[in-house]
């Protein structure tokens, strides 16, 4: 029993070093390095159980290996990874892989149980995807088995000691005792720590998590600097990038309405022929009394206002990207979050500067331009001062302003140069995400008159520098485009592959105009499989919004649902007793009006209801009676039951006069129990029948058992006036 135990607990041990190191794997925090190598471990420690084939590491080997990583971890920190969690989390699979093949004390094994659950609460930081839910449930049902385990191991190790003692002891019922306490135990403190962490603690993870994730590819691509080429490489990914719910009441009950809607990033001025860049100044602003951070402004003289006759509301849900960017629908208005440091610029562009509280959540309103055409081609053409940033053109490949010219040969205004451009672009080129094998010396030349096809950065920035050659101000802006609905969250999702850049040209009596010259994609496929990534997603969103960002305000949300929904519990129970009641109180009422109106009715229904129960509840019992007596009345038609039914009353009528008929005799021996001369020569001659009809199927001998029995009861009615003698049979 306890090689047994001790086998099962190593088991169970590696089960748990395993599920705490899946755990920490899934947050795709670790290096490739790492996970190689202490899969190797794993894969070896298994093969050990499977074999049984033990090997450790003795004890002052695991001493000199520990001081040797101590220099290690420090290179680690200063010279590698140069960050305290990623050796952090070095050192703790380093020490768990010494502790796995070291494992000689008791102490060593609640050690590996440690370093296994550390890795859990690393992976808790590196990590907010809802996967993390199932890896932790996993290593917690492991975890439990495993303290199980453990105390078993422990209880079966004092046998020894127990047994040189001389007082009576019982092992099993020690252990019985043991696991029945150490059971609720774990559970109670299982649920315990769960209700205090996602009930009462908010999330202060977020600083960390700030802290420790690194620059995705996602978020490189919307900062003050922005190579060609750059935006194509994000569009190649379908990882999610945030959520957005729109509020209005008009887009709630349009699943399509925000699909071509535009989440405004960053606008680049600065183009250099392979990369646009700003040099935009940014200015902090301050939250109003109820926290709003109003976006509008006082314009510059080059920033003026679009009419918009629309307003959208929105809550945007982010994923840790490691941007500060506040992505918001065009023309925002407000802001609304946990936010203590936010900042703008000129380009539009909205900067979160509070780096203990990174972008998460939330919360704004923005107009949705509607320009007007014939406004915008009766604008004047006199620019004002400030735009010379945005008509500013490094040295270019000739053809790019002679192309623009020709395509704007005949168009009268501005405006309708822009259009002809746009138009241009859409009509005559091709979207691809095929990026180009080397990065050519001009990339727009490349575009415009070689390659003829890539994706929105090449249009978008062939529009640009074609409306500078014109003298039209320009700028690009990247950010993302459209979404996919989930009905089943009411959100958008917006993927890196929704990455996207477009234009923006300046009018001097409307402002900034957006045109969008990159032709419509190919729609993506929906299968299967697409409805149960949104099933996923709307899982992966439920676990973000409150449970990684639960926080106060959640809190709060959760506490004035709880009393309003008992509340309202309570109200509709209350309401349906009263009403139960008066209903019940109706019918008595009503009752007692009928009942004493037509007593003799009522007394005669209630009679024929209970004789209809009765009936009812004895219906087999009176069919078999009923077909009983109908085989006896006609024995002819079957012999052998008639035979059987007289038989057993002629028995019951003998077992009056005290000759009991025991189950071990036979008719026969029934017969020649009987002490009356009399009577047993009409019991043999009854008996002689039913053999007969029973045995042989004669209809005559069947149709005889009435009259016989008839005899029998005659001579029963003489027995009864003698004086009582004892009878017995057998």
């Amino acid at each position: 029993m306890a090689q047994a135990i001790e086998r099962y607990f190593n088991v169970s041990l590696f089960l748990l070093v395993l599920s705490g190191f899946g755990t920490l794997a899934s947050t795709g925090g670790l290096d490739l390095t790492a996970v190689s190598l202490v899969c190797f471990a794993l894969i070896l420690r298994g093969y050990q159980l499977v074999t049984r084939r033990d090997f450790f590491i003795p004890e002052r080997w695991t001493t000199y290996l520990t001081l040797f990583y101590v220099l290690v971890y420090i290179a680690d920190y200063f010279f590698l990874s140069r960050s305290f969690l990623t050796s952090t989390v070095h050192l703790v699979l380093f020490t768990m892989v010494v502790r796995l093949f070291s494992l000689q004390r008791t102490r060593d094994h609640y050690m590996l149980a440690v370093l296994s659950f550390l890795m859990v609460l690393a992976s808790a930081v590196l990590t907010v995807g809802s996967l993390f839910v199932f890896t932790f449930a996993a290593f917690l049902l492991v975890a439990v088995i495993t303290f199980v385990l453990m105390e078993m191991r422990h209880s079966v190790a004092q046998e020894p000691a127990l047994a040189q003692d001389p007082r009576p002891t019982d092992s099993p019922q020690r252990m019985g005792f043991s696991l029945l306490a150490i059971a609720p135990a774990l559970m109670f403190l299982i649920l315990l720590g769960s209700f205090f962490i996602f009930f009462f603690l908010p999330r202060v993870s977020s600083r960390y998590l700030s802290a420790y994730t690194p620059a995705s590819d996602v978020s490189t691509g919307f900062t003050d600097h922005v190579q060609l080429g750059r935006i194509g490489q994000i569009q190649q990914s379908s990882v999610v990038v945030m959520h957005i719910e729109l509020q209005n009441a008009e887009f709630q009950n349009n699943a399509r309405a925000g699909d071509d809607l535009k989440w405004r990033g960053v606008a680049l001025s600065t183009f250099d022929g392979k990369s646009w860049s700003n040099s935009f100044e940014q200015r902090r602003l301050y939250p109003s009394p109820d926290g709003i951070y109003q976006l509008q402004r006082a314009p510059a003289p080059h920033v003026l206002p679009v009419r918009a006759h629309r307003y959208l509301r929105y809550r945007v849900l982010m994923e840790p990207l490691g941007t500060n960017v506040f992505f918001l629908a065009e023309q925002p208005l407000n802001l609304t979050g946990n936010y203590r440091v936010v900042a703008t610029d000129l380009g539009g562009a909205v900067y979160n500067l509070d780096v203990d509280h990174p972008i998460n959540r939330y919360d704004a309103e923005s107009e949705l331009p509607e320009t007007d055409p014939v406004e915008l081609r009766l604008d004047a053409t006199m620019l004002p001062e400030g735009v010379e940033e945005y008509l500013k053109l490094p040295p270019l490949d000739i053809r790019i302003s002679q192309l623009a010219r020709q395509i704007t040969l005949s168009s009268p205004s501005n405006y309708d140069r822009a259009l002809a451009i746009e138009l241009y672009l859409q009509a005559h080129f091709t979207y691809t995400l095929q990026l180009p094998d080397a990065v050519p010396r001009d990339p727009l030349a490349n575009f415009l008159f070689e390659r003829k096809q890539g994706h929105c950065e090449y249009f978008a920035s062939s529009m640009a520098v074609m409306l500078r050659s014109l003298g039209i101000p320009s700028r690009i802006v990247t950010g993302f485009r459209g979404g996919e609905f989930n009905d089943l969250t009411g959100q958008y999702v917006v993927r890196a592959s929704n990455a996207h850049s477009w234009v923006e040209a300046y009018f001097p009596g409307s402002g900034w105009i957006s045109f969008d010259p990159t032709p419509v994609g190919p729609l993506p496929q929906r299968t299967g499989w697409s409805r149960w990534q949104l099933y996923l997603d709307a899982a992966s969103s439920f676990w973000r919004e409150w449970i990684i960002n639960y926080d106060t305000s959640h809190q709060r949300v959760l506490g004035q649902d709880a009393v309003s929904g008992t509340r309202r519990l309570l109200d509709a129970a209350r309401r349906w007793v009263a009403k139960q009641q008066r209903m019940l109180l109706r019918s008595a009422r009503r009752a007692h009006r009928n009942i004493s109106s037509f007593p003799i009715g009522w007394l005669a229904g209630a009679i024929a209801f209970a004789a209809a129960l009765l009936v009812l509840f004895n219906f087999r019992s009176l069919l078999h009676a009923l077909q009983s007596h109908h085989l006896r009345a006609h024995p002819k038609r079957s012999p052998r039951e008639a035979a059987t039914l007289w038989y057993d009353k002629m028995v019951g009528r003998l077992a009056r006069l005290g000759w009991r008929k025991s189950p071990s005799q036979t008719p026969r021996d029934f017969v020649a129990a009987i002490r009356e001369p009399a009577l047993q020569t009409r019991v043999a001659t009854f008996t002689r029948a039913y053999e007969s009809a029973r045995f042989g199927k004669s209809a005559e001998d069947a149709e005889s058992l009435p009259k016989l029995f008839e005899e029998i009861a005659a001579v029963e009615k003489q027995a009864r006036a003698q004086p009582p003698a004892r009878r017995a049979v057998g």
